[in-house]
């Protein structure tokens, strides 16, 4: 099926926003359970708005973690973005509160269950695939702040 010119023209336009936005972006690593995790960061206003929006895939132990500026009921939804995700809502200390599975395009909210400062965000299963769960401790966040 062909796209039609204004179809096309968005398509562009949103991959040069995703470029330009994703440059943004730095890398960090983060490690929970003896896994390492190799994870952007969305640290920004922004960088947290646009989040793994339009991306077509997410490479194996890869992820994003979102940084906030205080402790908050952090929500996250999956508008805009196609691969299935799971997010672990992590409080200031470091310390998994809750993990949830995300349906790819899908408006729920999906919530920490107390104040929490980041979130992390992976391939839908990783964190049930590596044993990980509530209480463990993701080790790296603390040094990140929020722009």
């Amino acid at each position: 099926m062909k796209r039609s010119v204004a179809g096309r023209m968005l398509a562009a336009l949103a991959a040069g926003w995703m470029s330009s936005a994703g440059a943004q972006t730095s890398q960090t690593a983060l490690s929970v359970g003896g896994e390492r995790i190799e994870a952007e960061v969305a640290a920004s206003e922004a960088d947290r708005h646009l989040g793994l929006m339009y991306r077509g895939s997410l490479p194996a132990g890869r992820g994003m973690v979102f940084v906030f500026p205080s402790d908050i009921r952090i929500c996250m939804w999956m508008k805009n973005t196609l691969i299935p995700l799971s997010v672990a809502f992590i409080d200031r200390d470091g310390r998994i509160l809750n993990i949830e599975d995300m349906a790819p395009q899908s408006e729920d909210n999906h919530c920490a269950t107390q104040l929490a400062r980041y979130a992390l965000e992976m391939n839908q299963g990783w964190f049930g695939k590596h044993g990980v769960k509530a209480g463990d401790a993701i080790e790296g966040v603390q040094s990140l702040r929020a722009r």
